[in-house]
């Protein structure tokens, strides 16, 4: 599994996961500080050509540094709920096909201390390169579940006592109408086409981002980001503001 850029490599160094970083003639102080970590952490680093950079990342803004990383623990949805410390917050990704919205999902996920996020196996984005560099090193942190049918694992989530949320434009009530103190999984559709009709079936609810302006809908990762941090305000209400 490859990634490239400072931050998505930093991170996975820190995690552990970095086999070979193969670096060019990048030296600014960013790229020191990288290095230091894999001195520290007894990775071996190879010097390349640029040339080699734009070919190993497939031209992406690789910043002078592509890692070859092992593949992220796989967990299970019970792995994923059990896990949590508190009640139980997680997402669920129907059909995501573009990487940067995954990765800029991952990036949310993390900043809003999700507890995992489950995609499907197959019709998703890939997890390495562009997901990766979008996620700004949060793919390295992130537990992700990935699994054969998304509207199962909703069913799944909902024998574990888990509500499933689904976020779509025809929910009929407003999302911060929605408890989200209680464990909650909050589920989400590919842009244009939304959640799977038997996905959206298996979900508890649905709710919806109520649009003030012209446009009618927002990109996933930015719904992604206003549900995720009203679960975040409530729980941190809940708890009386510590």
């Amino acid at each position: 599994m490859i990634i490239y850029g400072i931050n998505p490599v930093l991170e996975a160094l820190r995690a552990g996961r970095v086999k070979e970083l193969r670096v060019g003639d990048r030296a600014d102080d960013r790229l020191k500080q990288l290095l230091v970590v894999a001195a520290e952490r007894g990775v071996p680093v190879r010097r390349v050509h640029a040339d080699a950079l734009e070919r190993d990342s497939r031209r992406g803004v690789h910043q002078g540094v592509v890692a070859d990383v092992e593949r992220p623990d796989d967990y299970s949805l019970d792995e994923i709920v059990r896990g949590a410390s508190a009640a139980p917050l997680v997402v669920v990704l129907d059909g995501i096909e573009d990487p940067h919205n995954l990765g800029a999902i991952l990036r949310t996920a993390d900043a809003a201390g999700v507890d995992g996020v489950v995609i499907q196996s197959r019709r998703a984005a890939a997890r390495d390169g562009v997901a990766a560099k979008a996620s700004a090193g949060a793919a390295a942190h992130v537990k992700i579940a990935e699994v054969v049918n998304i509207a199962r694992a909703a069913e799944e989530l909902t024998e574990t006592g888990v509500w499933t949320v689904g976020l779509a434009g025809e929910g009929p009530e407003s999302y911060d109408a929605v408890d989200f103190t209680l464990p909650t999984a909050v589920v989400l559709g590919a842009e244009g086409a939304g959640l799977r009709r038997l996905v959206r079936e298996r979900c508890d609810r649905l709710a919806s981002i109520p649009m003030r302006g012209h446009v009618g809908s927002l990109n996933v990762s930015v719904a992604a980001g206003i549900v995720l941090f009203e679960a975040v305000r409530q729980r941190k209400q809940c708890r009386g503001g510590s």
